[in-house]
């Protein structure tokens, strides 16, 4: 049963960000005029076909993608191809699909905040504070209990973490509680914190614990679920610079096994992380999918913006459509082993990579 689960949630997942990313590219193309001659949900090969107008759409069996094939995605010579329109129809079409993933989880989060969930509430106190850090310099001590961050009030651990991750490097105000009085201060949650610490050096702790059931209405859903994928953006954006600075140790990478398996995790909490979860990975589709890499959208973005730059010369279509497909190849061995590597870990009895 937990197979079949985590499968199936898998799938479910997997669909909502691939045909989100699919759909941008065949509205952009459809929009433009330009032929699309297939419109794949998976790799081939193919088990369900159906023609309609032009365009043939294809249920295919390796459900690790998607596809939109236009026609003359190289060649200008082709009638109503893609590499005939103008540079900016071309941006447009090749990044339509990264704007749908972007767009999506506006949705997902909204309706997961709609449906009844597990929301966790506690009290958060300060245990330990680290010396020279900037909790320290700021007055904290052991005992406080924090109430709000930048005027947000602090519902749990998770705010806390969400609050600082959000506003690193930046001056934030907190209010906290010591002996029944409240103060307030300022401090500077940092980028690369010294080893065993963290951004504002703290050790907390929750009590009080209360786990409630809740759902919110559309009209205060909808606008919490704007400002929340706009902050997991920044959290996006915060975390990518962590990595780049060496902020942030590497993590490890994970393919479509090693996901497929946080997602059954995911799902046995409920329909509500498990939409989230999504939105997640749907924003990570569509940054990856940016990506200045041969075969992805990023890819094919860099070659229209050096025809820009070469001002309207082309690179030759059979020229690039070698570096694609070298990139595509490239992109299956690295999935490939990836793969092995998820196999092995789990084998071994390892969980999901955090």
């Amino acid at each position: 049963m937990d197979i079949l689960i985590t499968l199936l949630a898998f799938l479910f997942v997997l669909a909502l960000v691939i045909i989100a990313h699919e759909l941008g590219h065949f509205g952009a193309a459809k929009g433009f005029g330009i032929k699309v001659e297939e419109f794949g949900i998976g790799f081939p090969p193919r088990l369900i076909t159906v023609q309609r107008g032009e365009t043939l759409y294809s249920l295919n069996a390796i459900p690790l993608g998607g596809f939109t094939k236009m026609a003359g995605e190289e060649d200008p010579n082709i009638e109503r191809s893609l590499a005939s329109q103008k540079p900016w129809k071309r941006l447009v079409v090749l990044s339509a699909g990264s704007v749908m993933n972007f767009l999506l989880p506006f949705l997902l989060i909204s309706i997961a905040l709609m449906i009844p969930h597990q929301a966790v509430y506690s009290d958060v106190n300060i245990v330990e504070i680290s010396p020279g850090s900037p909790a320290q310099s700021a007055g904290l001590q052991p005992g406080d209990r924090l109430l709000a961050i930048n005027g947000r009030e602090i519902e749990s651990l998770i705010d806390v973490n969400r609050y600082i991750q959000l506003n690193l490097g930046k001056e934030i105000s907190m209010v906290y509680e010591r002996t029944g009085s409240e103060y307030v201060t300022s401090l500077v949650p940092r980028w690369k914190p010294p080893e065993d610490q963290g951004s504002i050096g703290v050790a907390l702790k929750a009590e009080n614990i209360e786990v409630v059931s809740q759902s919110l209405p559309f009209w205060e859903a909808i606008p919490q679920g704007v400002r929340e994928t706009f902050e997991t953006l920044v959290l996006f954006k915060n975390s990518i610079l962590s990595l780049l600075t060496g902020a942030a140790p590497a993590g490890g990478v994970t393919g479509p096994v090693g996901i497929a398996q946080l997602t059954g995790e995911v799902a046995r909490a409920g329909v509500s992380p498990l939409l989230e979860f999504a939105a997640f990975l749907s924003i990570n589709l569509g940054i990856i999918n940016l990506l200045p890499l041969p075969a992805l959208d990023g890819g094919r973005i860099m070659f229209v913006l050096l025809e820009w730059i070469r001002k309207g010369k082309k690179i030759s279509p059979k020229k690039e459509g070698l570096v694609h497909l070298a990139g595509f190849i490239l992109l299956m061995l690295l999935m490939l082993a990836v793969t092995v590597q998820d196999l092995a870990r789990i084998i071994g009895g390892g969980g999901p990579l955090p």
